[in-house]
């Protein structure tokens, strides 16, 4: 959540930092600001709102200057406004910062004791007034910053500028991401590698407790006690291509018809119709896996969903239990561990708060191995995990997930296929399901060509104000997700249930006005869900139903439309009828005027508990 820009340039800064703030926007767009050097003073402007709206007054009064620090905010401390908006200026110093000050409280009574006037609600203001105090002493902005961030509790990633310090940005973070961009005459901090892809390739990813100093010729990383320390550097793949909407309305869209590649991506080298290859997740992997006798899986919101799809295909083919539990909440549990459980992360942007904590807590926990299921090489899940296994998703900018989830559903049928070969699954069985996982891209890409079907069906959710979606089996992660889809970009109220579940209470909610979402794959729950969905005919209930083309689904009065899906087969399903649940919340949103790809009070990683 949010996003940080800053650099150290010959020529001015302002258009660089602007051009950086709107790739990274889907992290944050309730405010946006920046700050340059021009001379000896720091000037600033900022606007609540999206990046356009600062844009537009900067371009009515530019700032030249080529040192300079920007920002897009999502909001937690302090409501969205121009004052709460970064950058903040105390004194000599300008700052932006991503994460959350957790003991800033007792920071902003101290510091307002000794006479300072707060200006805003948040706990990024409360840095900066410490940094300049410490330059009172007569230290350097660098060694200012760094006596700072001791006295700091909880997650920040900052950037800092001084006006007694012109060609110099001084950064730091602790559980929030920040990196170096490396330009000729030129250098960069950003809270994401897509802000810098228009300027350099080449980044390096500060680790823990880094402070980065950076000049238009040098850039000197120190650990948190003052010593140099070396990082490495890598040659980013981002594309600017791989971030522009091209032909589409929306990322959104654009990222659902990525699928089919994102998933062939992700199968890529690593499965063959005799099986998943050795050591897809690393050196050693195989090792691992043969001793596991257990999962835990830990995941936040559509991550989590691909979770629960995973405990359902682990079980039924690894035949090894699995937990699956939001990150939220079991980092805060006295979790039991049995002997030789793997502990698995999912995350698109590996670096999610809670999950990411979740992993800390669960190296101590005393699991067989830890892995991570991720969409950047670089995050700080990746680098902490034991095991890996990269989602090659690319990038994503709406913040409704769409091809991040597939493609993790993808390496968790691979690691199913995994554990289920180390545990002795029948070899034909084995080989149909693999057979079928390579089939998947193919499968999607017919999955997609429903669009103008399910352009037509989303016309009728407009007027409707709640829904319900249905699932049974594996396929009720498959509805919550669809529900959350739906909820994110439409706003419209959605829940998902076990379709089992509906005379247990949810059943009170169907009328005329209520649509019901269900998902009708092939297979021995079928019937059940028949009886089921004749629940909700009996109330009045409106039924949109995605039938498997194998189902022998027929349209019956009270059904108010009837999808029929190629799902490719039972293994894969979960991850075809994903596709037209995407489309249905695509098109609904659209058509509802909605702001599809930055959702109202949503970001996209959420780098903040």
């Amino acid at each position: 959540m949010c996003g940080i820009v800053a650099a150290v340039a010959q020529r001015d800064v302002a258009p660089l930092l602007i051009a950086g703030l709107k790739a990274l926007e889907y992290r944050g767009y309730d405010s946006a600001g920046l700050a340059v050097l021009d001379g000896g003073v720091i000037r600033r402007v900022r606007a609540k709102g999206k990046v356009r709206e600062m844009e537009a007054l900067y371009l009515a009064d530019p700032i030249p200057g080529g040192t300079g620090i920007a920002h897009t905010r999502w909001a937690t401390h302090g409501v969205p406004s121009e004052a709460n908006a970064h950058p903040h200026i105390v004194g000599r110093v300008a700052i932006v910062h991503n994460g959350i000050i957790e003991n800033y409280a007792r920071l902003r009574a101290e510091i307002s004791s000794r006479g300072h006037v707060f200006t805003s609600e948040t706990d990024t203001e409360v840095i900066a007034a410490l940094i300049d105090a410490r330059l009172h002493d007569g230290i350097s902005l660098r060694e200012a910053v760094q006596a700072v961030v001791r006295e700091l509790e909880g997650a920040y990633a900052i950037a800092v500028i001084s006006r007694d310090e012109p060609g110099r940005v001084v950064g730091a973070r602790r559980g929030a991401p920040l990196l170096v961009g490396l330009g000729i005459g030129e250098n960069f901090l950003a809270s994401d590698a897509q802000a810098l892809i228009q300027v350099t390739p080449r980044i390096i990813y500060l680790e823990e407790d880094d402070v980065v100093e950076i000049t238009r010729e040098s850039v000197h990383i120190f650990a948190i006690d003052g010593t140099l320390v070396q990082r490495a550097v890598h040659e980013s793949e981002l594309s600017a291509d791989a971030v522009e909407r091209g032909q589409y309305r929306h990322y959104m869209q654009k990222e659902i018809f990525e699928q089919p590649r994102a998933v062939a991506d992700t199968l890529e080298a690593r499965i063959h119709a005799h099986g998943v290859l050795p050591n897809v997740f690393g050196v050693g992997g195989d090792e691992v896996l043969a001793t596991v006798r257990g999962l835990h899986i830990v995941a936040c919101g559509t991550s989590y969903h691909a979770g629960l799809v995973a405990k359902y295909w682990i079980e039924s083919h690894a035949r090894l239990p699995v937990s699956v539990e939001v990150a939220s909440e079991y980092r805060y549990r006295d979790v039991v561990v049995p002997p030789d459980t793997l502990f698995v992360a999912i995350s698109q942007s590996g670096e999610t708060a809670d999950t990411l904590a979740a992993l800390r807590e669960a190296r101590r926990r005393g699991y067989r191995g830890t892995l991570a299921v991720c969409n950047v090489p670089e995050s700080s899940l990746v680098r902490e995990a034991d095991l890996k296994l990269m989602t090659r998703a690319g990038p994503e900018i709406g913040v409704a997930s769409t091809k991040a989830f597939t493609t993790q559903l993808t390496a968790l049928a691979l690691l199913t296929l995994r554990l289920a070969g180390l545990n002795g699954i029948d070899a034909d069985r084995y080989a149909a399901l693999c057979a079928e996982l390579m089939h998947l891209p193919r499968a999607i890409d017919d999955a997609l060509a429903l669009e103008p079907a399910i352009a037509e069906l989303a016309a009728r959710f407009v007027p409707r104000q709640h829904a319900l979606f249905l699932g049974r089996g594996v396929h009720y992660p498959v509805a919550l997700e669809g529900a959350l889809k739906l909820k994110e970009i439409s706003y419209i109220h959605a829940e998902a249930y076990p379709a089992g579940e509906l005379k247990h209470g949810p059943l009170a909610l169907v009328d005329e006005s209520m649509p019901v979402v269900a998902v009708a794959p092939s297979g021995p729950l079928l019937e059940k869900l028949k009886s089921n969905l004749q629940e909700v005919r009996a109330r009045g209930g409106e039924l949109f139903v995605f039938a498997d083309t194998r189902a022998g689904m027929d349209e019956t009065p009270g059904t108010g439309a009837l999808i029929r899906v190629d799902a490719g087969g039972d293994f894969i399903a979960p991850a075809v009828f994903t596709i037209p649940l995407q489309l249905l919340a695509y098109h609904v949103a659209v058509l509802r005027g909605t702001d599809v790809d930055q959702p109202r009070n949503l970001a996209k990683s959420v780098t903040v508990e």
